[in-house]
């Protein structure tokens, strides 16, 4: 009977001797993963360092002077302050008057006047005049009198509302008004957005243009380089090691170089144009250089390798064996490709 009862009791203690050796044993194993997910972090915070510092921040930096304007706060700080109260429907007080007076005298003293000029020359062609006749044409010292007939007098626009719109709307400290020059548009007297002027509107077709040319540069590289990717995944390891370094071959050749090679082939004095005349192919020469066929041209030559290399890296790990059990359950080579081989490269 003693015998049993320690037996009983054995049993009965073994089940919580396993639950706390169980219970270490996934701490141990949480502390290891932790271990090499720590050690995993440290190898990797010197790259991340290097491109935080190197590329993140310098974007970042220049992604911010898009949108922080603190010049004309800065350099005419009374006046910024008294057109924050300012409603914009009719002409601002004649204490703002008074400020700008006060700002434009101070700016001139400390050299800082240029700098708010072009600011506003940005948003009004010809504020930078205005401006600098402003603050020569001034008094040096306070007189009696209204600000406001002042500055009228030296000057009619000081007496249209627009002028002043621009100078609050320049106040900051942040301002949407390089991301809307960007795209040719601006901000009327009202406040509402509009297009640019027509003789000031070029970043939105430059913008459309550069859109169209890469896309169709694109189109153009997969086209190409897709059959070639193929070829090269298809042959035997050392052929494919020689195929690949013809491919990698332009790289070892200056970008100057080779622009300058394409010109040569093709201005109206260069080997194309004089074989397609030396075949009767046509009868004088064509235009090819210094023309959108030019850029396709040079920008795929450029290019493609780029499109080739990671079309390789997929093709080169898919199995050949799909293709052939998709051929012998019956599949024509045609739907094979499209219907196996394809999807799998579109990553």
């Amino acid at each position: 009977m003693l015998r049993v009862a320690a037996a009983a009791g054995h049993a009965a203690a073994a089940p919580a001797n396993t639950g706390a050796g169980d219970r270490h044993l996934r701490r141990a194993l949480r502390r290891s993963q932790r271990r090499e997910q720590w050690r995993a972090a440290a190898l990797v915070l010197p790259l991340f360092l290097f491109i935080t510092l190197c590329f993140v921040a310098p974007i970042g930096a220049m992604l911010a002077r898009g949108v922080i304007d603190t010049d004309i706060a800065h350099i005419l700080p009374a006046v910024t302050a008294a057109l924050k109260a300012w409603d914009g429907r009719e002409l601002p007080s004649d204490a703002a008057y008074g400020a700008l007076v006060r700002d434009i005298r101070a700016a001139r003293e400390a050299g800082t006047l240029a700098s708010a000029a072009t600011r506003l020359n940005y948003d009004v062609p010809g504020f930078r005049t205005l401006l600098f006749a402003t603050g020569r044409r001034l008094p040096p010292e306070e007189m009696s009198g209204s600000a406001r007939d002042l500055l009228i007098g030296i000057d009619p626009k000081w007496g249209e509302r627009e002028t002043w719109v621009v100078i609050r709307r320049a106040g900051g400290p942040v301002t949407d008004f390089y991301l809307l020059g960007a795209l040719d548009l601006r901000r009327d007297a009202n406040d509402a957005i509009v297009g640019a002027p027509s003789e000031q509107r070029v970043f939105r077709d430059v913008l459309g243009r550069t859109l169209w040319i890469s896309g169709v540069v694109t189109l153009i590289c997969l086209l190409l380089g897709y059959p070639v990717a193929l070829v090269i995944a298809r042959q035997p390891p050392s052929r494919a090691a020689l195929l690949l370094f013809l491919v990698l071959l332009p790289f070892w050749t200056s970008l100057l170089v080779r622009t300058v090679a394409w010109v040569v082939l093709l201005q109206k004095e260069g080997v194309l144009n004089s074989l397609l005349l030396s075949l009767s192919i046509v009868h004088e020469p064509l235009k090819m250089i210094f023309n959108r066929f030019a850029v396709y041209v040079a920008m795929v030559h450029v290019l493609l390798p780029f499109m080739v290399l990671p079309l390789y890296s997929v093709m080169r790990g898919i199995p050949p064996a799909y293709l052939r059990a998709a051929s012998s359950l019956g599949a024509p080579p045609w739907t094979a490709f499209r219907r196996v081989y394809l999807p799998q490269t579109l990553p």
